[in-house]
């Protein structure tokens, strides 16, 4: 494997000093490179603030790293929550070395110079001579009809400086940072999990890009100005087959304990089940939601059961990786494992086989306290939606509060 090797050598160069010379990371700013398809780059920052901890940025994001570890000439920088972490060596004081994921096989040539904090060197820019402020209408794999999906751009723009997000039926692409270069859009992101770098050309109402994702996905994208667009209501993608009121399963706790929807815990109460990964950012940003609601709650008749579904290649692994987001985040509601192994939807639907799909990770389930599905929330706005995240807060809170009141 591809990882197996990069990791390989890394500890090759490691072993090469003795313990006595171990190497660490110099305060202050750090511009990290991503090498991706086509030659291209994807840019990232982070500040290192003492050598065992760091923070990433992501626009508005500030994503706090205190597990960095060295061994001789060679760091180790785990992501907070997710599986990723960055293996690298010293080059003075910069860093060459490899992203890497082995749940997914992946692993993506790294590299960070210190004492750089542009994310895209502006002297190779030339003056932005086109905006893309506003909202946009936009189609992924436009044709394909397996890959195709829609999406809404929101961008803001001060000077040549961009930021803004995608959303997307399932979700959003996160906080969203980079430039007008001329006509051309670069923005990128990094947290950890995701690595994704969007480049267009733009004109007065239309752009036309490129979406990478990582080194292994690449897909193109179109788009044209529309300050009145929306997706399609999220509340009406997923939902119950024929003959269907309700759900069930069974499926073990973090601590390996079945845990079913019909416990004496449960009954009489509102209760959501969140169909979640570890590994989904998305369901990150949900389950911080999610964690705070609930123990502000905790005197009410209101349950939170998440549903796991993983792609570690073991059920050790999935099941550490579980206990890892609980104490990271503090979640206090169970968090069941579903499926190790694979991400796949249509395996994940075949676990709760009274929906009709499971389109999107995360998704929410209401359920009344006469156990009744009431409401099915596809996809989440995160914090970087500005205003549909604030919406989504909004609606959950009235409708959880509308179903505590029957």
């Amino acid at each position: 494997m591809r990882y197996l090797l990069g990791l390989t050598l890394v500890l090759l160069l490691a072993s090469c000093k003795n313990e006595s010379t171990v190497k660490t990371l110099k305060n202050g700013t750090y511009r990290a490179v991503l090498e991706l398809k086509d030659n291209k780059e994807l840019p990232f920052l982070f500040e290192v603030n003492s050598a065992t901890t760091l923070n990433i940025f992501n626009a508005e994001e500030i994503i706090e790293v205190d597990e960095v570890t060295y061994r001789n000439d060679s760091v180790f920088i785990q992501a907070p929550v997710f599986e990723g972490y960055i293996a690298a060596v010293f080059e003075d004081d910069n860093l060459t070395g490899t992203f890497v994921n082995e749940s997914r096989d992946r692993v993506v040539p790294f590299r960070a110079e210190y004492n750089n904090d542009v994310r895209f060197p502006e002297p190779k820019l030339v003056p932005a001579t086109q905006s893309v402020e506003g909202v946009w209408e936009a189609v992924f794999s436009q044709g394909v009809e397996e890959d195709e999906y829609i999406a809404k751009g929101i961008f803001t723009q001060v000077d040549h400086f961009v930021y803004g997000t995608f959303r997307t039926t399932t979700g959003d692409y996160r906080y969203l940072e980079g430039v007008m270069d001329g006509d051309v859009m670069k923005l990128s992101t990094f947290d950890g999990a995701h690595a994704f770098l969007f480049t267009a050309k733009v004109s007065d109402s239309t752009m036309e890009g490129q979406f990478y994702s990582g080194n292994h996905w690449k897909e193109p994208f179109v788009a044209k100005r529309n300050p009145n667009y929306e997706l399609p209501d999220a509340e009406s993608l997923t939902y119950l087959k024929e003959g269907y009121d309700r759900i069930d399963f069974t499926f073990p706790d973090a601590d390996g304990n079945p845990v079913s929807l019909t416990d004496e815990r449960f009954k009489d109460k509102v209760i959501v089940v969140q169909i979640m990964g570890t590994w989904c950012p998305n369901c990150l940003d949900e389950s911080k939601y999610y964690t705070d609601f609930y123990k502000a709650n905790t005197n009410k008749d209101f349950e939170i059961i998440a549903l796991a579904f993983e792609y570690a290649k073991t059920e050790t692994i999935a099941f550490d990786r579980i206990k890892r987001l609980k104490t990271k985040i503090g979640i206090e509601y169970p968090v069941l494992l579903a499926q190790y192994g694979t991400g796949d939807k249509a395996k994940a639907q075949e676990k709760l086989p009274m929906l009709n799909h499971v389109l999107s990770y995360p998704t929410s389930i209401f359920i009344d306290k006469k156990g009744n599905v009431r409401k099915i929330h596809t996809g989440f706005n995160g914090p970087a939606t500005g205003e549909k995240y604030i919406e989504f807060k909004n609606d959950f809170e009235s409708f959880v509060a509308e179903l505590l009141a029957e």
